[in-house]
């Protein structure tokens, strides 16, 4: 097993090059650099904890923190600000830190502080710090360390801690950088959280370690984020759906300010095919869509501009490997045929934190990684996401997944974006229940919606009922909460 200082030899050579830009400053990367080890010495002094939580808003104090911990040999934890309290609270009880590194808006952001042995205000203490740190070389670390904690979401039960180690994390940014041919002059754009499995790997370390610039923004303000577009000209965007349909509405926005952009891509959910196609036609820029997971740290598929597919989330990225089994027979499928996406490779979790029976149950037999999703390939390899098998419903003994009915909802011209959850039913075992937002200035019309879904699904895949809703319900990363509307439909269609 290798034995190495993860990220501080490559930024070490890259220190003239890197540049990273946030709402409060610029930092180069002798900056990040000499803060990090500022902060190591600072963790040595308040914590004995294995365990550090970063409690930060998106921009350069996150990246100078995570290398100050891992410079003292520990394992960054990053804690979603957007949790609600008790949530926050469980996380930072169950991954047994004893510090907490924070800024005083971010606490007045949240309106209290997370009971821990010490919080400490980085915007106070860095008022302490020396110009220049004391010289030290940073703690080694084996591949199969601990680099990082990133708590699921908790869509569905309390939180779990996903352990990914210095060689997942280290494979991920190496496997981004050989499929996507990312530069040194790249310019990464990063307006999602870097709590965020995606936020923490693509857009945090592997910027900083190949020497690009990036450009941080804390709030996805869509005016903002043009201006940042005009003044930087990134080469890179990583966004969700919402955040592309929220730039269509700035009507000073034109081609000529995405002319930059070699890569702009979509993940977390599916991607409207209304918004796809406008932003094509408006600003020609092709949306290419991705594919991971935070037990993958994240990346395993990535659309390439080369080789775009419509709805596909591309091939499997380098040293991914990738089989579709049936659900019931646990065989595995040729192409064009749905089943579960199972996966190995370097970037694959160690496990879930404390939690050994679920790791367990994550991987079959033969250590292939249960995604839970549902996809298929096509003959050349591409993969397809078609469901998500913990929200399958079964309708008359049938398999529906929601995303088939979402798709034909959201290409309604009426329809903003859609969510399709099953509720019991006595006779049928289960039935489709949909929610819809509507586009700005149209009105909702279930009549005309179910004969839209009749005239393009079968009928056992028709939804029981419609229902408006001014904003379908979503976690920090832009997943809708569907658990939050399963519990909404049992009580609107059967009376709770």
């Amino acid at each position: 097993m290798s034995v190495h200082r993860p990220i501080f030899g490559k930024l070490l050579s890259r220190l003239t090059t890197t540049v990273v830009v946030d709402d409060q400053r610029s930092w180069k990367g002798f900056h990040v650099l000499g803060g990090a080890f500022h902060l190591a010495r600072l963790i040595e002094r308040v914590s004995r904890s294995r365990t550090v939580g970063l409690l930060l808003p998106t921009g350069g104090a996150f990246p100078v923190c995570g290398l100050g911990a891992w410079a003292a040999g520990r394992t960054i934890v990053p804690l979603n600000y957007l949790l609600k309290r008790e949530e926050l609270q469980y996380v930072v009880d169950d991954c047994e830190t004893d510090v907490v590194i924070t800024v005083g808006p971010m606490l007045e952001f949240l309106g209290h502080e997370p009971r821990v042995r010490t919080i400490v205000r980085l915007d106070e203490e860095a008022k302490r710090f020396g110009k220049i740190p004391p010289v030290r070389w940073p703690a080694e670390a084996a591949d199969d360390d601990l680099a990082v904690l990133l708590y699921t979401s908790g869509t569905s039960g309390k939180p779990k801690g996903v352990m990914l180690t210095h060689g997942n994390v280290s494979a991920n940014m190496r496997q981004c950088i050989e499929w996507a041919g990312f530069r040194g002059d790249d310019v990464v754009l990063g307006v999602l959280p870097q709590f965020h499995s995606f936020g923490f790997t693509v857009l945090t370390w592997l910027p900083l370690s190949h020497g690009c610039k990036v450009v941080y923004s804390a709030k996805f303000i869509p005016q903002h984020i043009l201006k940042l577009i005009r003044a930087h000209r990134p080469t890179a965007f990583v966004g969700i759906p919402s955040m592309f349909r929220a730039l269509l509405h700035l009507k000073s926005a034109t081609a000529e300010d995405f002319r930059s952009f070699r890569y702009v891509v979509s993940g977390g959910e599916p991607l409207p095919d209304a918004v796809a196609g406008e932003f094509r036609d408006r600003f020609g820029v092709t949306i290419n869509e991705g594919y991971g997971l935070t037990e993958t740290s994240p990346v395993t598929n990535w659309c390439l501009p080369s080789e775009y597919v419509p709805k596909s989330v591309g091939r499997a990225i380098t040293d991914v490997r990738e089989r579709i089994v049936d659900l019931d027979t646990g065989r595995t499928l040729g192409s064009n045929r749905d089943g579960e996406v199972r996966i190995k490779g370097p970037n694959v979790m160690k496990g879930y934190f404390k939690l050994p029976e679920e790791t367990a149950r994550a991987f079959d037999e033969e250590g292939w990684f249960r995604t839970g999703d549902i996809g298929r390939f096509d003959d050349a390899g591409h993969l397809f996401i078609t469901g998500r098998l913990k929200e399958m419903m079964i309708v008359g003994g049938e398999n529906v997944f929601p995303r088939e009915i979402e798709e034909v909802l959201n290409a309604h011209p009426a329809v903003g974006a859609s969510a399709v959850v099953g509720v019991t039913d006595p006779l049928r075992g289960e039935l489709p229940v949909a929610f819809v937002e509507m586009k700005d200035g149209e009105a909702f019309d279930e009549t005309s919606l179910r004969t839209w879904c009749r005239e393009r699904l079968a009928g056992y895949k028709v939804p029981r009922d419609i229902r408006h809703i001014e904003r379908l319900p979503r976690n920090p990363t832009g997943k809708i909460m569907r658990r939050e509307l399963k519990g909404l439909a049992g009580a609107q269609v059967f009376g709770g």
